[in-house]
């Protein structure tokens, strides 16, 4: 059963609004609405959900926990029709305003952030972009409800969505340039003379490290790898990261790479989205333009593909 035939539409603007806002009167402002019609509306709401949706706090009102269930749906829901209303059938990126999400690492803000800003000030001056980072198993459910337009990293275990391949990379060794260890970094025997910094953002590393019976020689664990650089440079200790951000660290910080065997097979790093998205000519031109500026031809196949 079509369960929108009887609804009222425009009862999610004055939802959304009041979401936003935590205020009955400050939504009534923002709509253009008498604060009367903005309660009216809300208790069609009410009523229509069986939910009290707000509570009075102090301040204005605070949403239940059906109420901010049904907040993500609802933004994802006025988004795309937003995005219907203006973008239908053709974008002009040098008049656009659109917003784009995107979940990537700290490792691919880094990677991708400076030349796409760069490029969006020539081509697209008023797009806004957020990235943010989410848990892995959350990824899927944030694209389904249309809080975030794009996955961009290695997500190997994502499935069920659209995905096109960016590039891909390899795992070395990254320490300071005059480590002790010297050549012995570049043998198996010599990692076990060595003592890691792990990133827990990034899997693969401590995979590496299990498989190799080294994880007793993990020293300091880390969320992010924002500052492992700097550890790096004033210490003994090295990391396992990928190579291109490795480049960058080993240029920025006086490090030095190493490349022995790990165990662990190359990553591919692409772009992930929901099918939804897919025909979408603003989310195309953002997908087109990430694989101008990064794809690499060797990790073109599955362009476009449904990952499972």
């Amino acid at each position: 059963m079509n369960q929108t035939a009887h609804f009222d539409l425009n009862l999610l603007r004055v939802f959304h609004a009041v979401h936003n806002a935590r205020n009955v009167r400050r939504a009534a402002e923002l709509l253009g609405l008498s604060q009367p019609a903005v309660s009216h509306s809300l208790t069609r709401l009410r009523l229509a959900l069986k939910d009290p949706l707000f509570v009075r706090t102090a301040g204005g009102v605070a949403p239940t926990a059906k109420a901010e269930h049904f907040a993500r749906f609802v933004e994802a829901a006025l988004k795309t029709i937003d995005l219907a209303l203006v973008e239908t059938g053709r974008f002009d990126p040098a008049r656009s305003e659109r917003r784009y999400v995107m979940h990537m690492s700290d490792l691919g803000e880094g990677e991708f952030l400076p030349g796409l800003m760069e490029e969006l000030d020539r081509e697209a001056p008023k797009v806004r972009v957020e990235a943010i980072q989410l848990a892995g198993e959350a990824v899927l459910g944030a694209m389904e409800q249309g809080r975030i337009d794009l996955a961009v990293g290695y997500l190997p275990h994502l499935s069920g969505v659209h995905h096109q391949s960016l590039l891909l990379d390899r795992y070395v060794v990254l320490a300071r340039r005059d480590h002790p260890a010297g050549e012995g970094m570049r043998t198996r025997k010599g990692l076990g003379k060595l003592d890691f910094v792990l990133v827990k953002s990034h899997a693969e590393p401590a995979r590496s490290l299990l498989q190799l019976g080294l994880d007793n020689r993990i020293r300091l664990t880390v969320p992010h790898f924002a500052v492992l650089p700097e550890i790096l440079a004033r210490s003994d200790l090295v990391a396992i990261v990928p190579s291109r951000p490795g480049r960058r660290f080993a240029q920025q910080f006086g490090l030095q790479i190493a490349e022995p065997p790990l165990g662990l097979p190359p990553l591919e790093v692409g772009l992930h989205w929901y099918w939804r998205m897919h025909e979408d000519p603003g989310h195309r031109w953002m997908r087109e333009l990430l694989s101008r500026l990064y794809g690499e031809p060797q990790a073109g196949r599955r362009r476009g593909a449904l990952a499972r």
